[in-house]
């Protein structure tokens, strides 16, 4: 199974790229720089790294490093600094999911492509009740005022819910949404909800950016969890803080 990674040298994405290599999966990384993955596993034989911002590929590269995959996992985000919460691009993620999605059409696969977009617990899922509080609305508003990444991650998960939808032949997807991400150097106990067990607002719980990276891996290789969770949106908690 051939995976693309786009945001592979991030805080997560880096995991993400050792848990398919460590599965056997040969990857291709999409970074603005190689020096950013971990020497570990820069020079493993079955990685393959595409130098290159995500949004600067044209559209027959998109195609290019599209053609083959079996699955294309993004771990986009925006780095907390002031000009990469307010500068541009301010739809990095929705803008990536769009062209990738548009780059596995092109190629017309003969199977469905996988799509996993790691997301956040902050956003709720439409398809389902999801109720939240009065209060937790209010802070949601203000988030979309304030900070453009989170209308950028609600955008993303939007558009594979809505325009992607159910019953796409092609592209199957699933947005996974961590809670409040930490970091642990080995993957431990972990639980998957479909929907959000505390406040994501004034009581979020925990897990470790190498347990999603670990749920995320498995989804892309392990077909009965791919069919349990595929067209959702899992909330993943680390076992120890989730009660």
């Amino acid at each position: 199974m051939i995976v693309l990674i786009v945001g592979a040298s991030g805080a997560t994405g880096r995991h993400l790229v050792a848990h398919l290599l460590e599965q056997g999966h040969p990857v291709r990384a999409v970074v603005r720089s190689a020096e950013k993955l971990p020497e570990s596993i820069r020079n493993e034989p079955r990685l393959s790294i595409i130098e290159a911002s995500i949004l600067n590929l044209t559209d027959v590269e998109m195609v290019e490093h599209v053609a083959g995959c079996d699955a294309i996992a993004s771990c986009l985000g925006h780095n907390l600094t002031f000009k990469a919460i307010y500068g541009k691009p301010r739809r990095l993620v929705t803008d990536a999911a769009r062209r990738l999605c548009a780059a596995i059409k092109a190629n017309n696969p003969k199977k469905p492509i996988k799509y996993v977009l790691m997301n956040t617990t902050g956003n709720r899922n439409r398809d389902l009740n999801e109720p939240i509080s009065f209060a937790e609305r209010g802070v949601i508003a203000l988030l979309r005022l304030l900070l453009p990444p989170h209308v950028d991650n609600e955008k993303a998960a939007d558009f594979l819910r809505t325009e992607i939808g159910q019953n796409d032949p092609i592209i199957e997807w699933t947005a996974v949404r961590p809670d409040d991400l930490i970091n642990e150097s080995e993957v431990s106990e972990y639980e998957v909800y479909p929907s959000p067990t505390r406040s994501a607002i004034f009581n979020a719980g925990k897990v470790s950016r190498i347990n999603v990276a670990h749920f995320m891996a498995n989804l892309i290789s392990e077909d009965h969890l791919w069919q349990k969770w595929k067209g959702q949106m899992p909330v993943i908690y680390s076992k120890d803080t989730s009660s």
